[in-house]
């Protein structure tokens, strides 16, 4: 168990790491709703939703950014991509309001659209907010081959520069996104050339086929990695070394209301369970709070276990923000485990 100096320590860390964000950046847009002016069309006779604000905020990679800009990491590159759109002005101009960030890494092309989630939320006086249909803009046709090499070269810069990595890919069709081909053989050369790393890896397509890099999973994604059922927490600590052993890094595996389980190549496997919720939650961006608490933990020097129980606290202050992506800051963090 974390001590509050031993917490201090490592988050003292924070605000001289250096960390990379590689990955598919979303636009996060938000319609907060307001119920008591709805209407009804003239022209149509439907249902008329007033918005009465818009907020914007990076989403997907841009989630994870936002989290390790929260824990006040120092230095920050994303390495994605917007299109030279209305969406991709938004989302520049939310990733440059960010403290410690630098676009020197973010592309833009007019070949491309900005990856965008447009939320309707519905704003009631006595209920959390409801969220309606989602609308999304992304791309389906295959990243073009002069970009691909384009975002694996501006990957290998940024990395060299930094302390750690992550690496997200959000897309649901292989090579649509930012992270193709030419940037896994880069990811798979960055490791070769300087085992040690601190690079986290998710994917919702699954890690399968990947560099060996520090595989981040929910069960679901092991029991496709592994190929075999994985429903007991005897059975995923299994075959979670047997990831750790294969790439011969850390693996961690969400496991949402049963913690998280990692393992480490030597054999070391541990089991964090997940905090009491303390009222309603939204699990949305969880996932990405414990991506960048795991990694900013890890190149600060923490254990896995340590580094596991910063995370499932930070998830647990994540689930518990409504109508929004959430964060987790240091304080609020120590706060909610020492309170």
């Amino acid at each position: 168990m974390m001590t509050p100096d031993r917490f201090d320590t490592l988050t003292s860390r924070y605000p001289s790491l250096r960390l990379a964000v590689v990955g598919d950046f979303c636009l996060d847009r938000y319609f907060d709703i307001d119920p008591t002016r709805a209407e009804t069309s003239l022209e149509t006779g439907l249902p008329v939703h007033n918005v009465t604000r818009v907020r914007c905020q990076p989403g997907a990679a841009g989630t994870i950014l936002n989290n390790l800009v929260a824990l006040g990491i120092g230095q920050l590159v994303p390495v994605g991509l917007s299109g030279d759109d209305g969406e991709g002005w938004e989302l520049r101009r939310a990733l440059a309001a960010l403290p410690g960030v630098s676009l020197k890494s973010f592309l833009t092309s007019s070949e491309r659209h900005t990856f965008t989630y447009s939320k309707p939320l519905v704003h009631h006086q006595d209920r959390p907010p409801e969220e309606l249909s989602r609308l999304d803009l992304k791309n389906w046709t295959p990243t073009p081959p002069v970009l691909r090499e384009r975002l694996a070269a501006s990957a290998r810069d940024a990395v060299n520069a930094c302390d750690g990595a992550i690496v997200l890919d959000q897309v649901d069709l292989e090579g649509t996104g930012v992270v193709t081909g030419p940037m896994l053989e880069t990811f798979r050369d960055l490791v070769r050339e300087k085992p040690g790393r601190w690079i986290v890896a998710d994917s919702r397509r699954g890690l399968r086929g990947w560099p060996p890099l520090i595989f981040k999973m929910n069960a679901r994604e092991l029991g496709a990695w592994s190929g075999r059922p994985v429903d007991s927490l005897a059975e995923i600590q299994s075959a979670c070394l047997e990831m750790a052993r294969a790439n011969q890094q850390p693996a961690f595996v969400t496991l949402a209301e049963r913690g998280m389980v990692g393992a480490t190549p030597n054999g070391d496997v541990s089991h964090v369970p997940s905090l009491p919720l303390r009222g309603p939650i939204d699990i949305v961006g969880a996932g990405d709070s414990v991506t960048a608490n795991l990694t900013a933990a890890l190149a600060a020097g923490a254990t896995l276990a340590e580094a596991m129980e910063l995370a499932m606290a930070a998830a647990s202050l994540v689930i518990h923000q409504l109508g929004t992506t959430g964060t987790a800051s240091v304080a609020q963090i120590r706060n909610l485990l020492w309170r």
